[in-house]
């Protein structure tokens, strides 16, 4: 007896097959061979994993726990009058059975494996049809198929387990193939009329009558949230091959310069690499519309003797050509209609998966490009005075949010530094803070000292969020915008820099002297964009060698630990005494880890820190 755990997620049902099938093939390979071993055919092997496939997809998606699974081996032989005998039958044996003959008829390979998740209180449900998205055909299937199947109810846990009995001497596809109108690709020159392959290619027509759906929920599942192209051809290709084929390539289309070979897989990795230098030199056209288009046989693909057959499915959705999906299968491949409904779905969600992709891909770009607008590429060098910055944007995935900076030159050693926090974190915050900024800098160099830049940066505000009310109604939100703004000049004969500073609604930048003394630099004053008439007063003072100027937003004054703020008690004045004697950089760091450090939780807005401090003997930082 074996036994797996596995998580449950969708990679589940995959690990459980590979399991399961490792099991069955080292005892089918097993020297010398156990009675019943034999019968452990490669279509009773597929019949076994199907199951499995079913059960484990079903605890994933109801029991939601950690899942066993346990495969049991039981060789025996047939007793005479038919019935099936064993080590341990399938538990439901009687005298009766027993007396009707000895054990004397072909060897049998009873196969059982159990299912078991750590949820007994929810019940077994049929599985889900991937049609329909509607509980459906899971259990139907194995009470189907199975020689016997039940539920087991245990005080931590619920086992659902099946049986199948292998028979030496079966025929591996008992029956005729069903009626059904076939596609058949035209077979390759060199190929020979007699196909030893045609019995397996019958038997993945019945397995996609009666796995189909588990294959599609499978194949849903796993190309489901992947946001990137690449990994989605990657799992289609590993999906398809074996299973339905030997071999396959997804192209993908690309704009301006027609098709791109994405993936090659073969069932030989070896095979790979030469396949697909033989299917690069030839790209499908495009316009393929035809599901079940022939393909010439590559050399590449192998089968020298039997031949071998192509056949490719366009990737289509919403009307507009994603690429193609090509595959390959040894033997005059004939394709029922079963068959290429459930390719053309496959084909379908790989389409719509890779067009997800693409235009989450396409958004992203734009949202950096547009987000790399929003900061300076670089911060400009003030001499005399060193300066580091600290910028945390808060969300997922971003590197703009609604916190901004910069530093730059206005003239001859002036300098002017910045650091704002725009109300929300949506693009309409960006696109202000792209505007704060740059107006900022416009204003500046036109010789605007710090209180008419407030001014009028303050007017505009006020007239843009008018004009957004004018246009959208009162549902239009308002925009306000905190700043902190301030002037460095610096005397090249000197050390140190004489600094004029403003806040509007924004913390007030922190004094932090040679004694360890801390005084705020500015005076709190009015939000910008409230008020247009509101006029700003502005803080002059001077910066001294060793002295720094700590300016920071209110992601770092109201980091919460419980009901208590970082700024409580002059929380932050303490942080900035502790960090004395520190370089700039180190300074903002050691500001920025005590913001983190504060809460037990995550941060939960934009984070930044700005230090201008300045050097002695005029030495640059």
């Amino acid at each position: 007896m074996s036994r797996r755990g596995l998580p449950a997620n969708q990679l589940a049902p995959a690990g459980a097959r590979k399991f399961v099938r490792t099991v069955l093939t080292e005892r089918a390979r097993r020297r010398p061979a156990t009675p019943g071993s034999a019968a452990l055919t490669d279509r009773f092997i597929d019949d076994v994993l199907l199951l499995v496939s079913e059960l484990v997809t079903n605890a994933v998606m109801y029991a939601g726990t950690e899942i066993d699974v346990t495969c049991r081996l039981e060789p025996g032989r047939e007793r005479n009058g038919g019935k099936g005998g064993g080590e341990g039958g399938d538990g439901n044996g009687s005298d009766e059975e027993a007396a009707d003959g000895p054990d004397d008829g072909p060897a049998t390979m009873g196969v059982v494996v159990e299912v078991a998740d750590r949820h007994p209180s929810r019940g077994v449900h049929g599985g889900v049809d991937a049609r329909s998205g509607e509980p459906g055909y899971g259990l139907q299937l194995v009470s189907a198929v199975a020689e016997s199947w039940g539920v087991t109810y245990r005080q931590s846990e619920k086992t659902v387990w099946f049986r199948l009995v292998a028979r030496e001497g079966e025929p591996e596809v008992p029956g005729p193939p069903p009626p059904a109108r076939t596609r058949v690709a035209e077979p390759p020159v060199h190929a020979p009329q007699a196909h030893p392959g045609a019995l397996a290619h019958a038997h993945a027509a019945e397995w996609a009558d009666r796995g189909g759906p588990s294959f599609l929920a499978e194949t849903s599942d796993l190309l489901a949230g992947q946001l990137d192209q690449e990994m989605v051809t990657a799992l289609a290709a590993q999906l398809l091959v074996p299973r339905l084929a030997d071999w396959c390539a997804i192209w993908l289309n690309t704009e301006g310069t027609g098709m791109r070979l994405s993936r090659v897989w073969h069932v030989d990795e070896r095979r790979i690499p030469p396949l697909r230098a033989e299917l690069e030199r030839e790209n499908p056209s495009l316009g393929l519309r035809t599901a079940g288009t022939p393909w010439p046989w590559p050399e590449s693909a192998g089968a020298q003797r039997t031949g071998g057959s192509a056949l490719a499915f366009p990737l289509m959705t919403r009307d507009t050509e994603q690429g193609v999906l090509l595959l390959g299968r040894a033997g005059h491949l004939q394709m029922t209609d079963t068959v290429v409904r459930m390719v053309e779905d496959v084909a379908r969600r790989v389409a719509q998966a890779v067009f997800t992709a693409r235009q989450y891909t396409r958004q992203t770009t734009i949202s950096q490009a547009l987000q790399r607008r929003q900061l300076p590429t670089s911060l400009a060098s003030i001499e005399g005075v060193d300066t580091a910055i600290v910028y945390e944007p808060h969300g997922e995935g971003l590197t703009v949010g609604g916190d901004f900076y910069d530093i730059f030159p206005t003239g001859e050693h002036r300098w002017c530094f910045l650091l704002g926090d725009v109300q929300g974190k949506d693009p309409e915050a960006m696109s202000v803070t792209g505007l704060a900024r740059h107006l900022v800098r416009l204003l500046a160099r036109e010789g605007h000292g710090v209180e008419s830049v407030l001014g009028k940066l303050n007017v505009a505000m006020a007239e843009d969020s008018a004009e957004a009310v004018e246009l959208s109604g009162e549902q239009a939100s308002s925009r306000f915008l905190s700043l902190l703004y301030g002037e460095l000049e610096v005397d090249p004969g000197m050390s140190g820099a004489h600094c004029t500073v403003a806040t509007a609604g924004h913390p007030p930048p922190l004094h932090l002297f040679a004694d360890g003394a801390v005084e705020p630099a500015s005076e709190p004053q009015m939000l910008l964009g409230i008020d247009e008439g509101t006029e700003f007063q502005a803080s002059a003072f001077d910066l001294a060698p060793g002295e720094s100027l700590l300016c920071v937003t209110d992601g770092v004054t109201e980091r919460r630990c419980g009901n208590w703020q970082l700024d409580d008690n002059d929380g932050l004045a303490g942080i900035l005494r502790d960090g004395m004697g520190l370089g700039a950089k180190a300074l903002a760091e050691h500001v920025r880890r005590a913001a983190h450090d504060f809460g037990t939780g995550p941060v939960e807005d934009d984070l930044s820190v700005l230090v201008l401090q300045a050097v002695r003997n005029g030495r640059p930082g």
